[in-house]
């Protein structure tokens, strides 16, 4: 899987690329687990804590908006105080966050401990992303990036089987003590390798200079335009992950095996473009690989669009452009990150702090949208998605202008 990777620079002081694709991997599937793993124990933590449905999401709602808010805060850390610092503590953190969800006794503290356990994964996101940056050159950062999708991509595959099952054997504080668990298992390997940002590349960090480096992103448009390539795809999924499940289970009656292996489908797809795009981006670079997918991710959305609304193929008609658009990502997410971070090396935390932030907050508007758009057919939810990964695409081709190399 790492062949890919030969020939170039290895991380200095780390044992292995595995070891350095692996440990990152881990710290970026903190997120996902964390949202994922507890969302069947939802109805029965309300239950126990003896709270309605709309306190008990507030541990949802919470953890999305301080792990938004944390990346911003994180990103400009890491780039006075390195990454692995600020990633142990992030890690402590979010380990604390969960041993406090385990012995919340009221809805109100569970969530409060939530917006802990967001503000530790937020750290991991956002560093794990950045030494990517600290070691390889754009398309090698590229590369690794998308191996370490693949990684990350089995947790919101795992994560909900992994939390119904628990809740058949055990009580739903388990699911927190096992996330907890989870959280130290990159500690090890952290704790023994070296930094990857060293001192000489730092840079102080103070409300001017955080604001400065936000506001110099800001003023780029490369950067906007990898950023907005990004979000756009990121926003599409988020509708998908909100719209899906009333499209299939209440307009086409899918049962919840199904639903679960259609779901799973998907996220196997997007892992396997991964592994292709680790590879492609050596060869054709990371900007043509990137828009392929783009260009590829809006011809999908328009097919889904069109048999949303018109009925056509049935459920197929919904599931098959679905997974050709989802797969997509593969060849979007990592390359855009990439690109976003390659001009920035010097403030690379700050970089992917941001784009991070706009990629979630994209998401959850998306969200939203779809949910406020409701009107019984598929429609709301496949023309949210074509209308971001179209806006996306646009934004990347006018901002971003391929004279400049690697």
């Amino acid at each position: 899987m790492l062949d890919s990777l030969k020939g170039g620079p290895r991380p200095a002081g780390w044992r292995s690329d595995a070891t350095f694709v692996g440990t990152l991997g881990m710290l970026l599937a903190i997120t996902p687990m964390a949202v994922d793993m507890y969302l069947p124990a939802l109805p029965t933590i309300g239950r126990a804590l003896g709270a309605d449905q709309d306190r008990v999401q507030l541990s949802l709602s919470g953890f999305f908006l301080a792990f938004a808010v944390g990346q911003l805060v994180w990103g400009p850390i890491g780039d006075r105080y390195g990454r692995r610092g600020p990633s142990l503590v992030g890690l402590l953190l979010f380990v604390a966050g969960s041993a406090g969800c385990w012995l919340a006794g009221d809805a109100l503290s569970l969530a409060g401990w939530r917006v802990v356990q967001a503000l530790g994964a937020a750290a991991s996101t956002v560093l794990a992303r950045a030494m990517v940056r600290d070691v390889f050159d754009r398309d090698r950062s590229a590369s690794v990036l998308s191996l370490m999708m693949l990684v990350m991509g089995a947790a919101p595959m795992l994560a909900p089987v992994v939390g119904s099952q628990i809740l058949k054997f055990a009580d739903w504080r388990a699911i927190f003590l096992l996330l907890g668990l989870l959280a130290l298992m990159p500690l090890v390997p952290l704790l023994r390798q070296p930094e990857t940002l060293p001192a000489e590349r730092r840079r102080a960090v103070g409300s001017s200079s955080v604001a400065g480096a936000y506001l110099r992103l800001l003023g780029d448009a490369r950067y906007l335009g990898y950023v907005a390539g990004g979000a756009g795809m990121l926003g599409a999924m988020f509708a998908y992950i909100s719209g899906t499940p009333f499209v299939y289970i209440e307009i086409f009656g899918v049962g919840p095996d199904m639903f679960s292996f259609l779901f799973g489908l998907n996220v196997a797809g997007m892992m396997a473009a991964s592994y292709v795009n680790s590879r492609l981006v050596l060869r054709v670079g990371s900007d043509r690989a990137m828009r392929i997918g783009l260009v590829a991710s809006v011809g999908f959305a328009a097919v889904l669009l069109a048999a949303g609304a018109t009925g056509a193929f049935g459920l197929f008609g919904i599931v098959v452009p679905l997974f050709l658009f989802l797969a997509c990502m593969g060849l979007v997410a990592a390359n855009a990150m990439a690109g976003a971070l390659a001009d920035h090396p010097q403030i690379a935390g700050a970089a992917s702090a941001l784009a991070g932030f706009a990629q979630f907050a994209v998401g959850a508007l998306a969200g939203m949208l779809v949910a406020a758009l409701a009107d019984g057919t598929p429609v709301p939810m496949c023309a949210t998605i074509f209308v971001l990964a179209a806006a996306g695409a646009v934004l990347n081709f006018l901002l971003v202008k391929p004279a400049r190399a690697g």
